[in-house]
């Protein structure tokens, strides 16, 4: 047996499982035509009972009659309702390549120096800026996770322009002012306290002032007043 089709009956082993397979391979001792035939027929419903997902799929009758002779190594002599025609040899997978160095900084991974890849190339200002909050935030949250312990925005922003090489930069004072690096406990961002104007305040302050005096009156002037005495009979 060469290596593909040993590659193919650990599949079909896998997909119909270690019994079924023993079943189709039983079948090739069975003399009587008839007899052989009629078990490969049980066989095919056995396996549509075990996996009833198969005949939503296209052709699965066909499907699961060349599988039959795939796993009888192509000699099963039946009167199948199909023309069974061994498939072509499947090459083994290919080995996936494992990357040969690691990310620059470790504690953000690959995936970051990905999305700065991909920020460096938008041409919008707009739309890079926002990108770099939204990566800078990701940072914030990465270098907590593997430190064990919070970093200051400055710190996120050296390491973002040092990641993009000097394209992706924000100004300090504004990240620091609007917490842009930071989430809630919703996993959201912080929202942006828009500051009221100092008139405003003044007269919120005042008109809460005085009416945290009228209590204060009311509840005095009950506490204090006392009920007339009566003269003495």
């Amino acid at each position: 047996m060469t290596l593909p089709s040993l590659h193919k009956h650990e599949l079909l082993q896998r997909e119909y499982g270690q019994s079924t397979f023993q079943l189709v391979q039983q079948l090739r001792d069975v003399e009587d035509r008839t007899e052989r035939t009629r078990r490969a027929q049980q066989i095919v419903q056995l396996i549509f009972r075990i996996q009833p997902a198969l005949r939503d799929q296209p052709d699965s009758q066909h499907k699961v009659w060349n599988h039959l002779f795939e796993m009888a190594d192509g000699e099963l002599d039946v009167d199948a309702p199909f023309p069974l025609v061994a498939q072509a040899n499947m090459a083994p997978p290919k080995r996936v390549a494992y990357p040969s160095k690691g990310p620059k900084l470790r504690a953000y991974g690959r995936a970051v120096e990905q999305l700065i890849e991909k920020a460096v190339t938008l041409e919008d200002a707009s739309e890079r800026e926002q990108a770099t909050i939204i990566i800078g935030r990701t940072m914030k949250f990465l270098y907590r996770s593997h430190n064990k312990e919070n970093a200051k925005d400055v710190t996120i922003l050296k390491h973002l322009k040092e990641l993009s090489g000097g394209q992706l930069t924000l100004d300090p004072a504004q990240v620091d002012a609007q917490n842009l690096f930071e989430f809630t406990t919703g996993g959201r961002p912080a929202p942006f306290i828009v500051p009221q104007p100092r008139q405003e305040r003044e007269v919120r302050r005042g008109s809460g002032g005085n009416n945290n005096r009228r209590d204060k009156q009311r509840r005095g002037g009950k506490k204090g007043r006392q009920e007339p005495q009566q003269p003495p009979q």
